[in-house]
Order: structure tokens, then sequence, then C-alpha cells
């Protein structure tokens, strides 16, 4: 039997979201991220254990790599608390800390990572992010519309999950594991 390569993947991070993790959790390793259903989450349905996930964000044109995460899996543990019992309680009590991330959205469910320390000081440089290459489903590549003078002037094409090839995953990997460690202050 063949295992599975793993694949990597990037997925944007909201202001919102990056207000909180900036404002709590700097130099922090997340545990656990939230899939939804909803367009307000991510949908992680093509993203695996052992899969990789670069969390971005963008700021006034300059898009940052905030967190390398690796999934574990995407299953309800004890880690998680209780389910709710009416639609007043969290959904997920044991994971508050990182309730940011998700945990409230619109038929949201826990992915378990994995990951390096949050952090909003590794900014993707400009010849970088204009060769940064995703694949889809079909095979087809594609590099971010939208990129002026190294700049990405609109993020759209950054939202949602989207599979990376294998060589602007290496030039991701690469950026993050050369950066010095995180501050822990914002």
């Amino acid at each position: 039997m063949i295992a599975a390569m793993s694949a990597a993947f990037t997925t944007l991070w909201t202001h919102d979201v990056c207000r909180e993790l900036r404002r709590h959790r700097v130099g922090e390793r997340p545990p656990v991220a939230f899939s939804g259903v909803h367009q307000s989450l991510p949908s992680w349905t093509s993203v695996g254990a052992g899969d990789e996930v670069f969390a971005l964000h963008v700021n006034r044109c300059v898009v940052y790599l905030v967190s390398r995460l690796r999934v574990i899996d995407k299953q309800r543990h004890e880690c998680c608390g209780p389910a709710p019992a009416s639609w007043r309680d969290p959904a997920y009590p044991g994971h508050g800390a990182w309730a940011m991330l998700g945990a409230a959205g619109c038929g949201a469910s826990p992915v378990h990572v994995e990951a390096t320390p949050v952090r909003f000081d590794v900014a993707i440089p400009g010849d970088l992010l204009s060769t940064l290459t995703w694949r889809n489903r079909r095979g087809e590549q594609r590099t971010l519309k939208y990129v002026v003078n190294g700049r990405l002037e609109r993020s759209v094409s950054l939202q949602s999950i989207r599979r990376l090839t294998d060589e602007s995953t290496g030039r991701l990997a690469a950026l993050l594991d050369s950066s010095p460690p995180p501050n822990r202050t914002p």
C-alpha cells in the first residue's frame, strides 16, 4: 500500500482574528483551528491529517506568514470540552483561548494541529509573493492576482483554503524556518 503524500495549503486569517491573536496569543502555538460550512469560516474538507496549512494575514498590502499548522485530525476530543446542551452553550469550551479561530462559527468543527508560534513579523517578500503558485483539483496552476510592485492590492485570491505547489510550499517553509523566533509581545 502506498501512503498518500502530504499536501500544503494556505488560509487567510481575517483582521478580526488577527487582532485577537495579536492581543492575546503572539508567541503561542494554537492547538486547534476550526473549519465550517458557512463562508465565515474556511472549509478544511480538502485538508487531511499530515497536511500543512500556512496561515496568512494581509495588512496594508503586505502578506504575513502567521503560523504553519500541521493537521493531526479533525475529530472532537475531550480537550474540546463537552458538546453544547443548548444553543446558548459554547461549542468548544475546552478551546476558549483559541475561540477567535472560529469556534463559534456556523457549523464549526475542530481541526487539531501542531503549529508554529503565532507571529506577525514574517512578511513574504514581494519577489516571492509574485511567484507563489497554487494548484486546483484539475492540476491547473495559478499565481496571485493583484500583486503590484511586490504588494498585494486585493486579497480575494487568497481567500479560502488553497493548495500550494511543492515548490511554493518549500519556499514558504524556508522563509518561516529561517526567521528568528517570534517576540511574545505584539
